[in-house]
């Protein structure tokens, strides 16, 4: 177990963490519990929203070991609290940036500079969302980016899904498991999903796709989403499509911005992997959304925040000790 420098200030004092984590969610508060546990003193920036994506997720059902579910918020509160109790220490607020050109790395956040001899990334992925009129109040209420999370809750329900690449096409066919009928609207009638998931859902007799439909405002009463109203983006018609779930299948994007290019990222921004959870900069590691371009669920995330604490205890064995 790595016994090398403690240290508990903040480095306005000059003072070198062992490990900053930064961001939060499945993967943040699993590399914080086990890295406090490895008596490595973690501290984490959270951000200001911290809880990541499960934060706008009303009910986890796929987790391991909530029988029952669990809702999104609450999973996040036993996550923190467990890895708290072994030592982490969280602070709710961003990071603006970093300089990893030297060594002990440079964290910075509102004003204050945080030195540290390594760093977890897992910032994460944010969902991009269309941004239509009514859709905020409705996230986590029937409009939700997740399938795979979220899809068994609209059995025998009529379902929209938004987007026109793979992944729409993969959410819509996913979800003919349990929608009665799964309308699928693209803005345009060219498609940038590959020809066999386009082929896949166009022939599946549960699926309709609509082209030159977007939508401009969703519909909603007390009990959640009823519906939307769709627009041609040609000539400004509208008409209005009832029902109680929709997802929105348009993109992610990665949480890398304060990086400032600093880490070798793929062509969408997604950090890349050199040695098992280091990315390019030694010393760095990243876990969760910010990394898995391929899977996006709570256990991968945690999965992989285990990893890079386990990898960043080890390199800080060999080469700071």
């Amino acid at each position: 177990m790595f016994k090398g420098v403690i240290a508990l200030g903040k480095s306005m004092s000059g003072e070198i963490r062992n490990v900053i984590i930064i961001g939060s969610g499945p993967a943040g508060y699993t590399a914080g519990l086990y890295t406090s546990r490895a008596m490595l003193h973690p501290l984490m920036f959270a951000g200001y929203m911290s809880g990541g994506q499960l934060m706008l997720t009303s009910d986890v059902e796929n987790f391991p070991g909530y029988p029952e579910g669990i809702g999104g918020p609450e999973m996040m509160m036993h996550l923190r609290e467990q890895a708290e109790r072994f030592g982490l220490e969280v602070q709710d607020r961003n990071v603006e940036n970093v300089d990893l050109s030297q060594r002990p790395f440079k964290v910075y956040s509102e004003g204050e500079e945080f030195l540290t001899h390594s760093i977890i990334v897992s910032t994460g992925a944010e969902s991009i969302w269309l941004g239509a009129e009514g859709e905020e109040e409705q996230k986590g209420r029937g409009i939700s980016t997740c399938a795979t999370c979220d899809g068994a809750f609209f059995k025998n329900e009529e379902i929209l899904v938004v987007g026109g690449g793979d992944s729409a096409m993969e959410e819509a066919t996913f979800l003919t498991r349990f929608a009665s009928k799964v309308t699928l609207v693209h803005r345009r009638d060219v498609f940038r999903a590959s020809q066999v998931m386009y082929d896949r859902a166009a022939n599946h007799e549960k699926i309709e796709i609509r082209t030159f439909r977007q939508v401009k405002k969703w519909l909603s009463d007390e009990s959640g989403l009823t519906g939307a109203i769709l627009e041609d983006p040609r000539d400004g018609h509208t008409e209005e499509i009832s029902v109680s779930g929709a997802f929105i299948a348009i993109g992610h994007t990665p949480i890398t911005g304060f990086l400032d290019g600093q880490l070798e990222t793929d062509d969408e921004g997604y950090l890349i992997h050199k040695e098992h959870t280091m990315t390019s900069v030694p010393g760095v590691f990243a876990a969760g959304d910010v990394v898995d371009t391929r899977y996006k669920q709570a256990i991968t995330a945690a999965g992989l925040g285990c990893q890079a604490a386990i990898d960043c205890e080890r390199w800080l064995e060999e080469n700071v000790h």
